[in-house]
């Protein structure tokens, strides 16, 4: 991957509709940041081995599959040491229902994004898969009433 160290305002355009419909063609994406479809795909590709572009992927809808819970949980490990640490990320690489997982400052060491088919199978999952974990001193949950924004990706201006 070669790096580029600056992007200008057309790599932004680009970024910034992609980020919003990866699906588009190449043509339209074009057409839309002004510029011809040949130098338009050759600058998508480079944005992709440059690294801005790590992948393009489809957001389902949780309810629709079935998933209608979405939890955080606050994760506070007994230690912080690097193997500690690779364990409880191998334990939780397994947990289809965690979505996301953020190593956090603070009280607690990792904030995990789940999402379970109901209030009932969280519980399952923290009680047999979660709270046991080694090294797991503490899980603070919070459930989710709703979400009012969501934004894939970054600002770009």
């Amino acid at each position: 991957m070669k790096k580029r160290t600056r992007i200008d305002r057309i790599d932004r355009n680009i970024l910034k509709r992609l980020q919003h419909d990866g699906r588009v063609s190449n043509v339209r994406l074009a057409k839309d940041v002004g510029i011809s479809p040949p130098p338009c795909l050759r600058r998508v590709r480079a944005l992709e081995d440059a690294g801005y572009i790590s992948s393009y992927h489809a957001k389902l809808n949780h309810s629709s599959m079935g998933y209608g819970v979405t939890i955080f949980a606050m994760v506070k490990l007994e230690n912080q040491s690097e193997n500690d640490i690779k364990s409880f990320n191998n334990h939780i690489a397994d947990i289809s229902m965690v979505r996301e997982a953020y190593i956090i400052a603070g009280d607690y060491d990792y904030m995990l994004k789940i999402v379970a088919k109901d209030w009932d199978a969280y519980q399952d999952l923290f009680t047999n898969k979660l709270s046991n974990a080694p090294n797991v001193v503490s899980i603070k949950s919070s459930l989710t009433i709703k979400m009012p924004k969501s934004e894939n990706g970054v600002p770009i201006d």
